[in-house]
This record gives structure tokens, C-alpha cells and sequence, in this order.
């Protein structure tokens, strides 16, 4: 009996002889070193996590006329509007196209040729259209499924991992595969859309975005240069205790009870707006065109959102751990998956989706490490694709426990190729070991869910319905075609690819171009040949 390589633990650390040793953060993420780390982004250090459902009254009236005379934004009032969205960056180059998600020649079922599909990690008996041995419960029985609108390989390990934990978004869920080009193993790719989400409109009812490390970007690749809004630049934040550290009022709730530490803080905020006046900053209001004024407003703003926050959260548990629709025998992780060996990546993940699907952040990055798996074998890359796909439906089935939209969106730096070599090991299942990066193979793809309905794709009668869900095309031989769309060889523009999305989907399709002057998509006719679906209701 042929004894296979071991796979190695979803956790473990991937060596490999042909790469430098690790040097940067950016190098231990991409190969496992160190798992992905939360973080949250913010308009100030006073930008504080929120939940409007448990908020208390108001503040006093003459702190609330004080916080409009001085633009102070106070009580939560934004987070409406606008899709919640959440980036996942698989760090390292991932496998997404063929083994994943479908792609073909001209759209997601026109196949492409059986070495094409080998250099994709698929044997020939595993090829899409060839009949199933054993069919899955939603396989359409040809090695597709279509459960989630957007087609899967039937024996997709992130697929797996979805259907595993998205509950009931399946059924109103679609998406799309873009093929891209990107280099391989470096954060120098700009997948990042975070500050674009933003400016398309985005908008947290506390935080503008979140993320998942301590980066410009908040995540492992980059933003885009000429998206990058400094103020909003990621604070990290990586489990629960540090989101409920946000709207922590210390020893005040326990000394005065929640009842009277709103008064308190109001009356600290009164007193220090009085003392104000009497202070002299050092910068002359006239000559530094008012920045004295400035200063002393920002200072204002500061005590006025703390003593919000008091009224917000004073005795309010935010903790996700102890959200019973998140953790516990009815919730989307069980109590022994978020405290288990993937309680890193679990506990991640929860955090950003309470945020981001409850509308406390507009849009937020999930970074996760450790997919540079072209070990020789395939069991360890399929391992880390399932946990991934656990971690992208928990977020759909949080959305649909809310009853909000979500827009998912899922790259990585790069990708693999297979050799056709074959795993048959058991969680190797018949596929080809991962041999190499290949930036050539490398796709994104993105999922929306939408209460009630399944999104609907765009049917002018130009572009075929089935042609929309594939942006780009591969060639038969199983690369991208880089001349197929805008995106396929230019990463900048495959940003611009989703933030065209996103904003179709918001309905503002028509601010696009003045939003993103120099989108670089092309005119008006390529613009609506990028989009996919019609907008959310």
C-alpha cells in the first residue's frame, strides 16, 4: 500500500525549501507562522463599537445642541443604507479557480481541456460534466453544484465548509468569479477594497471599517494608493475581549451603577467644555486659519462621544461569545469550536461579522494565514480551504439570522498549480497534490446574500446570464486569459471590477465614474458588461 504524505494540521506552519525564510509579519502570515489577527478601523480614538438595539436615551439636550454646533457625530445614527461587506484575504496564494469555484472558457461550464483541468488540482474522472460515481447531496451530479448560485465544484472544500455553517442563506445567495492575474507571495498586490467600500458610500454606525491586521489596508495585500483615506487607518483588534475593551466604562458601572455613570460622564463633559474656554492652545486663530478652534471642538467631540458611549453601553453586553445566535447549542459555532484548536480563526471571524452584518462597521477584512499549501501533497490545502469555508458561511448564515444583505468577497495573493500528480489519501480525496505557485491559475470570486430573494442577474439580452457570473475567461489550458477583462492582468483594476459591483448592487451605478475618476474600465458600454446583477431591493 502506497503510504502518502501526511497532511499537516490547518495550524501548522507550512516550510518550503524553494521560499526565503520569513522575514516580514506579512512573510508569517502567508505561511502560517501566525494566524490572522481582527482589527478595527476608526474615524478617531473615540470611535467605539456599538449595538442601536440596546442603546438607552438620549443624551441631555444642551450636549446634544452642543455636539451639532461642533459637527460632533453622537448617538449611532449611520450604518443604514449601503450593503454590509466583508473582504476574506487568503494569505499566500490559494487555490480558487477550478477545485473551487468553476471556471471555463467562456463562461463557468464551458470546460476547458482535461490538462487544463489537471494544472487546476482536478483528475479526469473528477472534471465537471463527467458523470459522479457518488453524487453529494447537492451536486448536481456532473462534479457542479449550483446551491449557492455561483458554480462550485461538487467536492469543493471551501463549497464544503459554506454549506456546512451558512444555514439559511442557502437559497438567496448568488455570486461571481473574476479571473485575475496576481503575483504570488507578496502583499504587493492592491486586492484590498476597503477604502473604496468606504467612499462608495459604506458606512459603520460607529466604525467605517474593520480589518484583520495592523496594516494600511487592514488586511495582507494591500489598498489601492489612491483609495488610502489616512483616517480611517486600522486599529488591530483579534478576539472578543477586545471588542467588548471598546466600550469598556471601567469601574464607573460597577462604583455608580449603569443608571448614574451617563450623568457622570455628562457632567465631566459640561465641565470640560466650560474649562475650554479659559485655555490657550498656543495656536493663534487667525493665523493658523482657525486651528485653535479646531483643536478645542476635537477635544469637546472627545469627552461628548465618551459620554455617549456611556449612555450606549453602560451594563450592555456586546461580547459575540455570549451572542447565542453566534456560540452555543443552537448558535453558528459550538462552544467547542469557538474555545478548539480554530478558535483563532472562529473568534476572528465572529467579531467582524457581529460588526459588519449589525451594521456597527460598513465593511471589514478577514486576513487569514497559511495558504501557500503547494506542500506535495493535497490534504493540507484542503483542510485550510474547508476552515476558510466555514468562516465565509458563518458569515452568510449571521446575515440571514439578521435578516440583513452581505456582499463577500474572497482573493488571495497568487495561486497554485498541480503537476497531476494525485493525492488519494482521505483528505487528499483523488485530487492533484498542489506542486507550485502559478500566478497564472489565480481567480476572486464574490457571494450576496439578500433577505428574501435571491439576487437577480442582469438580463440585457447582450450578455448571457450565465456569461455574467464569470468576468473574464480562462483558456483551455487552464490559465487566465489576461486580455479577457480589464481585471485579469491588473489588480488596481480588478478593485475597480468590485467597487463597480458593489455600487450596482446599492443601486448607484451612476456615481461610479465620479466616485472613481481614472477607473480605468473603459466607457459606458464596458461598465455595464462588468456588472453582474441587478440592485438589491
Amino acid at each position: 500500500m502506497k503510504a502518502y504524505k501526511k497532511a499537516l494540521h490547518p495550524n501548522a506552519p507550512l516550510k518550503h525549501r524553494d521560499h526565503a525564510r520569513p522575514v516580514t509579519r506579512r512573510d508569517f502570515l502567508r505561511q502560517g507562522f501566525v494566524s490572522g489577527a481582527g482589527m478595527l478601523m476608526g474615524a478617531s480614538v473615540f470611535s467605539l463599537f456599538t449595538n442601536p438595539r440596546a442603546a438607552r436615551a438620549a443624551l441631555s439636550g444642551d450636549l446634544t445642541t452642543l455636539a451639532a454646533n461642533i459637527g460632533c457625530s453622537i448617538g449611532g445614527g449611520g450604518g443604514v443604507g449601503k450593503i454590509p461587506f466583508i473582504c476574506f484575504d487568503l494569505a499566500g496564494g490559494a487555490n480558487i479557480a477550478g477545485s473551487n469555484v468553476l471556471v471555463g472558457r467562456n463562461s463557468q461550464l464551458d470546460t476547458l481541456t482535461t490538462a487544463g483541468y489537471n494544472k487546476l488540482g482536478l483528475p479526469g474522472d473528477q472534471i465537471p460534466g463527467q458523470p459522479e460515481a457518488t453524487p453529494t447531496a447537492t451536486s448536481n451530479g456532473d462534479h457542479t453544484d449550483t446551491t449557492l448560485g455561483l458554480a462550485f465544484h461538487s467536492d469543493s472544500a471551501l463549497l464544503r465548509g459554506i454549506l456546512e455553517k451558512a444555514g439559511g442563506a442557502l437559497g438567496n445567495t448568488n455570486g461571481a468569479v473574476i479571473p485575475a492575474r496576481s503575483d504570488n507571495d507578496t502583499a504587493n498586490n492592491p486586492h484590498n477594497p476597503m477604502y473604496g467600500i468606504a467612499r462608495a458610500g459604506g458606512m459603520g454606525d460607529v466604525v467605517t471599517l474593520i480589518g484583520s491586521r495592523n496594516s494600511d489596508s487592514g488586511g495582507n495585500s494591500m489598498a489601492p494608493s489612491m483609495l488610502i483615506d489616512p483616517e480611517i487607518r486600522p486599529t488591530k483588534v483579534d478576539r472578543p475581549s477586545d471588542v467588548t475593551g471598546m466600550v469598556d466604562t471601567g469601574n464607573l458601572t460597577a462604583i455608580l451603577g449603569p443608571d448614574d455613570v451617563v450623568p457622570v460622564m455628562e457632567s465631566i463633559a459640561r465641565i470640560s467644555d466650560q474649562k475650554l474656554f479659559n485655555v490657550n492652545s498656543g495656536l493663534d486663530a487667525v493665523v493658523n486659519n482657525g486651528a485653535d478652534l479646531v483643536v478645542k471642538d476635537l477635544v469637546r467631540c472627545g469627552y461628548l462621544n465618551a459620554a455617549d458611549i456611556a449612555d450606549r453601553f453602560a451594563g450592555v453586553d456586546v461580547d459575540p461569545a455570549n451572542d447565542v445566535d453566534i456560540v452555543g447549542p443552537a448558535g453558528i459555532f459550538s462552544s467547542a469550536e469557538f474555545s478548539g484548536s480554530d478558535r483563532g480563526e472562529f473568534q476572528k471571524t465572529a467579531s467582524v461579522m457581529k460588526m459588519v452584518v449589525d451594521r456597527h462597521a460598513g465593511a471589514g477584512t478577514i486576513a487569514m494565514g497559511g495558504f501557500d499549501y503547494h506542500t506535495g501533497e493535497r490534504a493540507t490545502g484542503e483542510l485550510r480551504d474547508l476552515r476558510a469555508g466555514r468562516c465565509i458561511g458563518a458569515c452568510l448564515a449571521y446575515a440571514a439570522i439578521r435578516g440583513e444583505p452581505l456582499m463577500i468577497y474572497v482573493v488571495s495573493d497568487g495561486s497554485v498549480a498541480s503537476n497531476g500528480m494525485i493525492d488519494n489519501s482521505v483528505n487528499g480525496r483523488g485530487k492533484g497534490v498542489w506542486t507550485g505557485d502559478n500566478s497564472s491559475t489565480a481567480a476572486a470570486f464574490f457571494l450576496v446574500y439578500n433577505p428574501g430573494s435571491p439576487p437577480r442577474i442582469i438580463d440585457d439580452g447582450i450578455v448571457t446570464t450565465l456569461q455574467r457570473q464569470q468576468v473574464g475567461w480562462f483558456r483551455a489550458d487552464g490559465s487566465v486569459d489576461t486580455a479577457s477583462s480589464p481585471a485579469a492582468n491588473n489588480v488596481n483594476l480588478l478593485v475597480n471590477t468590485l467597487l463597480l459591483n458593489y455600487m450596482a448592487l446599492n443601486g448607484d451605478r451612476g456615481n461610479f465614474e465620479s466616485l472613481f475618476p481614472g477607473h480605468g474600465l473603459g466607457n459606458s458600454a464596458s461598465l455595464d458588461r462588468l456588472m453582474v446583477f441587478e440592485p438589491l431591493a
